[in-house]
């Protein structure tokens, strides 16, 4: 009896190719960053609003999105912040796209969630430089507002509470899915090319997945800034012993996601990093005790930048205009 020997396609090729990239991605260190699902509209919708409201500052100028720029990666793209009267901040502000998969806030940790987190800046006087009162005074004054957050928690009154509840909602939104390193964990083999793919191979058998890793490719994680050797930081930032106070969470950082990481410069909580390459070679020789070759390095960038993904497409909000004429504290008296 003869074997029958059937030829193999190269569409069936391709599709056995797309099988196994699926298969194999189920086994690497990060994952494909999930679509978001809004399960209250009109919370996000409010929770927009109030990301954009300059109002919440001291002197109305100053916004989340001032700092959280949604058009600039969500940071602002300098080393640190500018705060309330030209005050320079003492930290990079992190971007607060995919920010909902961090495991805690702030670069040393001491917000648990978003939540927690967006009310800190509000009353921050280096920052927005408000009080949590007065940002509510202003909110009451608006009849738009009152009746949105009305409409949304279903109480005539309004409290800081539900102020950073529906920020956190809307942050919530900011994933940025479909970057076409994704597309290739999901089985897309031509999604990247080769040098890139030498890039990954490379971060991975450097050791850089064991702090960036998951679906945000980082931020998962609290780890000390200068392992083989110590980082001389421009920033009196000691990390997480300042809320642990801890010797040994000295100049522990939460680990940044290197999701859109191509647009987030400057780099590190000092933003002393002013490029991507300057931030890999960096990180080499502090975490990994490596020096990267000019190629490796190159590598190792281009691999980076396939992580930005699908920007969020937000429409901006027409904030409310100001509201009655009842005498109110304002924000700038």
């Amino acid at each position: 009896m003869r074997t029958r020997i059937v030829p193999i396609t190269i569409a069936v090729i391709s599709w056995l190719a797309a099988i196994g990239g699926v298969h194999a991605a189920d086994k690497e260190p990060i994952q494909p960053i999930p679509a978001v699902k809004i399960v209250n509209p009109a919370m996000v919708e409010l929770g927009k609003k109030l990301f954009f409201e300059p109002r919440l500052s001291k002197s109305g100028v100053i916004s989340c999105n001032s700092c959280h720029n949604l058009s600039m990666g969500g940071t602002d793209n300098i080393k640190t912040s500018i705060g309330h009267n030209w005050q320079k901040g003492p930290i990079n502000s992190p971007t607060v796209l995919n920010s909902s998969m961090n495991l805690a806030q702030f670069w040393d940790g001491r917000a648990k969630d978003l939540k927690e987190q967006a009310g800190g800046p509000i009353a921050n006087p280096g920052e927005m430089a408000l009080t949590h009162e007065l940002a509510i005074g202003m909110l009451l004054s608006i009849p738009a507002y009152r009746a949105e957050f009305e409409k949304v928690f279903n109480k005539d009154t309004i409290n800081i509470d539900q102020v950073t509840q529906a920020i956190a909602a809307f942050e919530e939104t900011l994933n940025t899915p479909n970057s076409r390193f994704d597309q290739w964990l999901k089985g897309d083999q031509n999604a990247l090319k080769k040098d890139e793919l030498a890039g990954y191979q490379l971060f991975k058998s450097s050791g850089c997945t064991g702090c960036h890793n998951g679906p945000a490719v980082g931020g998962n994680s609290f780890q000390k800034m200068g392992v083989v050797e110590p980082y001389k930081a421009t920033s009196k930032s000691e990390g997480r012993w300042a809320v642990t106070g801890k010797d040994a969470d000295r100049f522990n950082f939460k680990v940044p996601t290197l999701r859109n990481v191509e647009l987030t410069y400057p780099y590190f909580h000092d933003g002393e990093a002013a490029t991507l390459t300057q931030a890999v070679d960096t990180m080499g020789r502090l975490q990994l005790g490596r020096k990267f070759s000019a190629d490796e390095n190159a590598k190792l960038v281009g691999f980076l930048k396939t992580l930005t993904g699908d920007q969020p497409k937000i429409m901006l909000p027409i904030l409310p205009p100001s509201g009655d004429s009842t005498p109110r504290p304002r924000p700038f008296e």
